[in-house]
């Protein structure tokens, strides 16, 4: 019996024990609280008077009255430009040495998002959580003594003025405590590889020297750095080099699309957890095994959460709340129901609007699972298309057609003065079906699941065109737009001029 594998899982087994469900409405108070003490004397905090809120009978309330709701944009052209000169105690005390690099999956320009000290212990605190989870699983002693290898962003920061710049992932790889780099993969001079093939490459040399029991990152890069193993070390599957494998934390995009695709590449499947690590913070991590894969809420670590219920009435066009929209804190969400999520971190965002979209699925559990993007709503003649009501279509054709489709994104055009959805569909079996029957078959998916489509569809919406093209496309196309790998997430619905640069590099490809 491997001796260090059984003492790692008793050590879990009984600080999973040990661990009390903190009441989460309180721990959500304490942490309201917590924040305004901490930057009651930054420029943000002496602004909004955080003084007078604290001294408030209801605090909740008296934050929501006091402090305006922000995006990026407000946020950073108000406070973060300022802070980014490595200015102090603007937003949150002290100097901030790393900003979170996100492009997001609707433009090209970066945004830049504070790190704080606080943020990167409440990002570690989380992730232990996530990590006591295992104990509800039956492992064998052998899993314990693996390794877990995370697939993220190169962790070869840039360095501006007097702080640091990269993708989250990266940052939390850089900031990995000393106790844990022996269980962690790969090395620092492969996650230090800024070129992102070059960094899989070596790990597929490396990958016979390792014992990994645990991957994770976000689902289209583990499904081709787990090619590359493959393919370079002529296996028939990942099971063949990496026997222990058998847990994926997943997360930053919907699982479910790519699951077909990646398990013929495993002798089994593996345990899957859900996990919300943005760039803004750890907001959320599966607490227990359940089919929807729905995540609780990080609500003791730093975050308050407040939620604008997902209606277009609330939102602008580049989906940004309106200032009046209606919110409401944790205690006054209701199950089954759409949010846009707002935080206020230690980090020092501040009744930020992260852009995601969340259903509550066990409001008693405070567990919520991603939906999609503010931004991602495709409203043209009234069709009201969610991120996840399309990922719900696009798993149903899967079932239909047996196949499996992990990549797709789709906008609106305009022909001959006719509206229609036009849909590219990056299916993994090549010739297994055609564009005609697929397209007939996603629209009558959609009228059934959708009213306001099938509304649409009687009216100003003439159809849907769907196009089939190889899902390594999508891939390229992450290349094209110099974000391949990492956080780097395949937008599933485009604007205009984001789709005829998708478009032109589609017909270009398979042209030549």
């Amino acid at each position: 019996m491997p001796l260090i594998g059984k003492i790692v899982k008793t050590v879990i087994d009984l600080s999973s024990s040990l661990s009390k469900q903190e009441d989460a409405l309180k721990a959500q108070e304490n942490v309201l609280k917590m924040l305004l003490q901490k930057a009651e004397q930054t420029e943000f905090g002496r602004h909004y008077n955080f003084s007078r809120i604290l001294e408030a009978e209801d605090r909740k309330k008296a934050f929501a009255e006091s402090v305006p709701l922000h995006d990026y944009s407000k946020m950073y052209e108000d406070w973060w430009k300022e802070q980014l000169k490595d200015k102090e105690d603007v937003t949150w005390p002290g100097k901030t040495l790393y900003y979170a690099l996100s492009a997001g999956t609707t433009g090209k320009s970066s945004k830049k998002i504070p790190v704080t000290d606080d943020m990167i212990q409440a990002i570690r605190d989380t992730g232990m959580k996530q990590a006591l989870v295992l104990s509800e699983f039956d492992l064998p002693d052998e899993f314990f003594q693996s390794n877990v290898l995370m697939l993220g962003s190169s962790t070869q920061l840039k360095e501006r003025n007097e702080h640091y710049e990269g993708e989250i992932s990266g940052i939390s790889a850089s900031n990995v405590p000393f106790w844990f780099r022996g269980f962690y993969k790969p090395e620092e001079e492969v996650t230090s590889i800024d070129e992102w093939d070059e960094r899989v490459r070596e790990i597929a040399k490396r990958a016979p020297e390792w014992n990994i029991g645990a991957l994770s990152g976000i689902p289209s890069w583990i499904e081709l750095m787990l090619k590359e193993v493959v393919s370079y070390n002529g296996l028939k599957n990942i099971h063949e080099i990496w026997p222990n494998l058998s847990v994926y934390t997943t997360g930053g995009t919907a699982f479910g699309p790519y699951r077909k695709s990646m398990e013929k590449l495993f002798e089994r499947p593996l345990i899957y957890l859900d996990t919300y690590l943005a760039s803004e913070g750890f907001l959320a991590y599966q607490q227990r095994p359940n089919e929807e894969m729905a995540m609780t809420l990080s609500y003791d670590t730093g975050i308050y959460f407040e939620f604008i219920p997902f209606e277009e009435e609330y939102f602008d066009e580049a989906g940004s709340p309106l200032p009046d929209a209606p919110v409401v804190p944790l205690a006054g969400v209701k199950e089954g129901k759409e949010y846009a999520i707002i935080i206020s971190t230690v980090a020092g965002a501040w009744r930020y609007s992260i852009g995601d979209t969340v259903k509550i699925t066990d409001k008693e559990r405070s567990e919520i699972i991603i939906t999609g993007r503010t931004k991602h709503f495709m409203n043209v003649v009234g069709s009201k298309l969610s991120v996840n009501i399309m990922n719900e279509a696009v798993k149903e054709l899967e079932e239909q057609f047996k196949i499996s489709i992990p990549e797709f994104t789709m906008a609106a055009v305009q022909l001959n003065g006719e509206y229609y959805h036009k849909w590219y569909l990056g299916v993994e079996e090549e010739g297994a079906v055609q564009a005609e029957e697929i397209t007939e078959s996603l629209d009558e998916i959609l009228k059934k699941s959708n009213k306001s489509y099938r509304g649409a569809r009687t009216k100003a919406l003439k159809g849907i065109m769907a196009e089939i093209v190889p899902k390594e496309l999508f891939y390229d196309w992450s290349e094209e737009e110099k974000k391949k790998g990492g956080q780097v997430k395949t937008p599933r619905m485009m604007k205009d001029e984001q789709f005829e640069r998708w478009e032109a590099f589609v017909k270009k490809r398979l042209s030549s």
